[in-house]
């Protein structure tokens, strides 16, 4: 089974935050300050970004890993927990860098980890449905009923980036998709590994032209990976 985390653990030492980010810049600066109230250590993974998230999220005291061309998010998110566990991280706490993510709920991730022994604690945003877009909601509800039977699982939701993720658990999977079929492999992954997951309801703030999804391609990648499992 997973690794479970003591009730002493010491979030703000031995948890990092990874930002993952492409073209953040107006958010990603409230998003890292918000963050470091609760994490000290803030990695953004600056994917390739044409404009100046990396300017803008140094400024405000991240440290920024970037890449000069973008790879997918899924391998932005690699090169971000990797980064946290070789700098001695025993945990991650992974979130989106356009402001979708509320940092006031990030307690709610450690106080669960430490009840439940979770290696795997994902956001639920769909305890407040109707604040997400109407197709999204869909395909969210959607996705999380098909990987709940492929893994023989009751899970709340499966696609929310906001994750407290176990980094020596996670170090032991073979996760090779770049893209956001990553987080649909990440808890495929951990549930086959045998490690406990849970969820926590979050708040969620979505504004039009915002998201990087693109929803046909993505779905796409999406599907092809879920028809090889």
């Amino acid at each position: 089974m997973g690794s479970s985390a003591s009730s002493s653990l010491d979030w703000a030492r031995d948890c990092a935050a990874v930002i993952p980010c492409f073209n953040e810049e107006p958010d990603v600066g409230a998003v890292v300050r918000s963050v470091q109230k609760y994490l000290p250590t803030v990695f953004v993974v600056d994917d390739g970004s044409a404009d100046n998230t990396a300017i803008r999220a140094a400024d405000i005291g991240a440290v920024v890993i970037r890449n000069a061309v973008n790879h997918g998010k899924g391998s932005a998110l690699r090169t971000g927990l990797s980064h946290a566990r070789a700098q001695g991280f025993a945990w991650a706490l992974t979130m989106d860098g356009d402001g979708q993510h509320v940092a006031i709920d990030i307690p709610g991730f450690f106080s669960c980890a430490e009840r439940t022994g979770a290696a795997l604690v994902v956001g639920n945003r769909l305890g407040t449905p109707e604040k997400i877009p109407p197709l999204r909601r869909l395909v969210n509800r959607l996705m999380t009923k098909i990987l709940s039977r492929l893994t023989g699982t009751s899970l709340a939701d499966s696609q929310c980036g906001f994750r407290l993720i176990n980094l020596d658990d996670w170090a032991k999977l073979t996760v090779t998709t770049d893209h956001f079929e990553t987080e649909s492999e990440l808890l495929v992954q951990f549930i086959r590994a045998g490690h406990r997951i849970d969820f926590v309801p979050v708040q969620v703030i979505y504004e039009s032209g915002r998201s990087k999804i693109r929803p046909v391609l993505d779905t796409c990648r999406w599907l092809r990976w879920w028809m090889a499992q």
